[in-house]
């Protein structure tokens, strides 16, 4: 998952390891200084989000905590040979510094 227009501190999660977002994550709050940092994800993405939000909070960053969970469902268009349009599931996961 990614944009073409990049928002401050949001980290788009998709089929990479774990381990990649969590450097995402730490590098996000120390390069940048931010406070706050956002995952996305959606679908079977979702399990990889919040692995890499735990490690990152328990291993990497002790000072910061999950502030909220956003979760929701997107109606994404019928594929192709499909009738129906599909609900995907997604999570909006804040980690804050404390």
């Amino acid at each position: 998952m990614s944009k073409s227009t990049r928002e401050p501190n949001v980290v788009f999660v998709g089929r990479k390891p774990p381990m990649d977002y969590v450097l995402a994550i730490v590098t996000s709050f120390s390069g940048s200084n931010a406070n706050e940092v956002t995952l996305k994800a959606r679908g079977q993405a979702i399990n990889t989000a919040v692995d890499a939000a735990e490690i990152a909070r328990n291993r990497f960053l002790k000072d910061v905590s999950v502030d909220k969970v956003i979760i929701g469902t997107e109606e994404m268009p019928p594929r192709e040979g499909e009738s129906r349009a599909r609900n995907i599931s997604t999570i909006e996961i804040t980690l804050k510094r404390t």
